[in-house]
């Protein structure tokens, strides 16, 4: 059902005024907080909707690929049971690495991002899968269509950051990642990250 032409005077909470995208779960929109040459880490403050500071990146590493979330998502125990049975998900949106040939230098956009595959992380013993995706209408990457159409040091690029944005000197890192997955489970991950939203929040 379409928004009454009120609903468009205002601008929509990023989470929950906007939607996955009709193509969902292979195409999705994907709402940008952090570009890859940003030191800051932004996140979307869940009460207002607005981008706030999160926290200056500790590590020199940054962010390989814009990285976000998608909207009406929701890790919880369906998103969770797909990586473990002993698992709860962390309550967020599902999270989103979206490469892109030329650079987006600007944060707090929305795009379509066609799936690839995704990674399997844990942090602090909750789910936390952080789905990789490409620039749908990308020159150079928009035909790609599974995770291995990508050169493979970006996915180690990827793996590595999260491994260590977390990390403190003298504290053993809370986070594990798995083994990368492809296009398919992927999108059974957005499958039921869209459900646990709706079975949480409703319609």
């Amino acid at each position: 059902m379409p928004f009454p032409d009120a609903f468009y005077r205002w601008r929509p909470h990023p989470w929950h005024g906007l939607d996955a995208g009709e193509d969902a779960p292979e195409i999705v929109n994907a709402y940008i907080e952090i570009t890859p040459f940003d030191p800051v880490k932004y996140e979307t403050e869940k009460k207002t909707g607005y981008l706030m500071v999160d926290r200056p990146q500790r590590a020199s590493s940054l962010q390989p690929s814009l990285y976000g979330f998608i909207p009406r998502t929701y890790c919880g125990k369906r998103t969770a049971l797909l990586m473990g049975d002993d698992l709860k998900g962390d309550k967020d949106p599902l999270d989103i690495c979206v490469f892109s040939e030329r650079p987006i230098t600007r944060s707090d956009i929305l795009l379509h991002a066609r799936v690839l595959g995704g990674l399997p992380m844990i942090d602090d013993g909750e789910a936390d899968d952080k789905i990789i995706a490409v620039l749908a209408t990308d020159n150079i990457w928009g035909d790609a269509r599974e995770l291995d159409d990508l050169p493979h040091v970006l996915i180690e690029r990827l793996d590595h950051y999260f491994r260590t944005y977390k990390m403190l000197p003298g504290k053993k890192s809370s986070v594990e990642i798995g083994k990368p997955y492809g296009r398919e489970h992927a999108q059974k991950v957005i499958s039921a990250s869209m459900q646990d939203y709706l079975d949480h929040y409703g319609e």
